[in-house]
């Protein structure tokens, strides 16, 4: 009975993606094994202009031999809602906003200069006013998309921003390339992760939805122990969620200090796609979030540039598919 109440959510999220995709200005990559198409920063007709999420490399839809692992994980798209987004975003922390006093600005790297509304903590879901987006700039070529934001504030704040996502040749594998270059006389330190929206082929999330660590894994928090359980080194659900549930832990733990560890697999038993993440940083800490459409691992990473200095990391996203013993089970 769940499941079909929920089916019908997710193929009306994916009719909406569709609709979308035509809306929003975007671009589409592709080679032998992957298509992807992606959304451009646009500061009045972008699909996405909230002020949680990085503008850049918004990946609306991605297909591999049949399989679409990404899509709108919500019934209504509203592109200033700090969560109306879609695929493997990220998110950095704020820089600045403990010094700042109300009305005063602070920085979110791929995103721009935002004003402190008043005293209250940072809160990531508020909407706060965007002073300065800076200068976005996109280079389309058949297999990637290079998205750079330039910024320079008043109060010393400056960088060169650069995000690629590239597919790599000959291979069903997604790259996100970052350069962050401090052109200010500010250190700027931060940290950053991955939302990974997954939605792999529609499914729910619940049993045939797996995420895999080469660790053994240990995780607290919401619906752990009961809707979800750690096994080894798998997450695996007890039972779907249902719309309004969702599971989550702050401190997913068991890796280690090696980037080696910055290893996930999430896998859809049902329909046999699967797809491995890796990095070349080390984890600075693990989230793990998941509801009814979507489940997601947010690895994360610190991200320090002095003035003057560049810091660089990689995400790769290999795609696969298991087999057919494995996806029947």
């Amino acid at each position: 009975m769940l499941m079909k109440k929920i089916l019908p959510i997710l193929s009306l999220l994916f009719l909406a993606a569709y609709a979308l995709a035509q809306e929003f200005p975007q671009a589409t990559i592709k080679n032998k094994h992957l298509q992807a198409t992606l959304y451009l920063p646009d500061a009045e007709q972008g699909y996405y202009r909230s002020t949680r999420f990085d503008w850049s490399g918004v990946i609306g839809s991605l297909e591999y031999q049949g399989h679409q692992y990404f899509g709108n994980w919500l019934a209504q798209h509203t592109p200033t809602n700090p969560e109306s987004i879609s695929g493997p975003v990220e998110a950095f922390a704020p820089i600045g906003f403990e010094e700042a006093g109300p009305g005063d600005p602070f920085l979110i790297i791929g995103i721009g200069m935002l004003r402190k509304p008043d005293e209250t903590p940072y809160q990531f879901m508020a909407p706060y006013e965007i002073v300065d987006a800076g200068h976005w700039k996109t280079k389309e070529k058949e297999d990637e998309v290079t998205f750079t934001q330039k910024l320079r504030s008043n109060n010393g704040y400056a960088y060169e921003y650069r995000k690629t996502v590239r597919l790599v040749p000959g291979k069903p594998e997604l790259v996100l390339e970052h350069h962050l270059k401090n052109t200010g006389r500010r250190v700027l330190e931060t940290n950053v992760y991955n939302h990974n929206f997954f939605i792999i082929d529609e499914e729910p999330t619940g049993p045939n939805i797996v995420t895999k660590f080469p660790f053994p894994v240990q995780a607290e928090g919401r619906g752990f122990g009961e809707m979800i359980v750690a096994q080894d080194s798998t997450l695996v659900f007890e039972r779907p969620l249902e719309a309004k549930e969702n599971v989550y832990t702050p401190d997913l733990q068991g890796f280690g200090s090696s980037s080696e560890d910055y290893d996930i697999r999430i896998e859809n038993t049902k329909t046999g796609a699967g797809v491995h993440i890796t990095a070349d940083r080390p984890l600075l800490k693990f989230v793990y979030w998941a509801c009814a459409t979507t489940a997601c691992p947010e690895p994360y990473l610190q991200v320090t540039a002095r003035p003057g200095e560049e810091f660089t990391w990689d995400i790769h996203y290999e795609f696969y598919t298991l087999p057919a013993a494995s996806a029947s089970e």
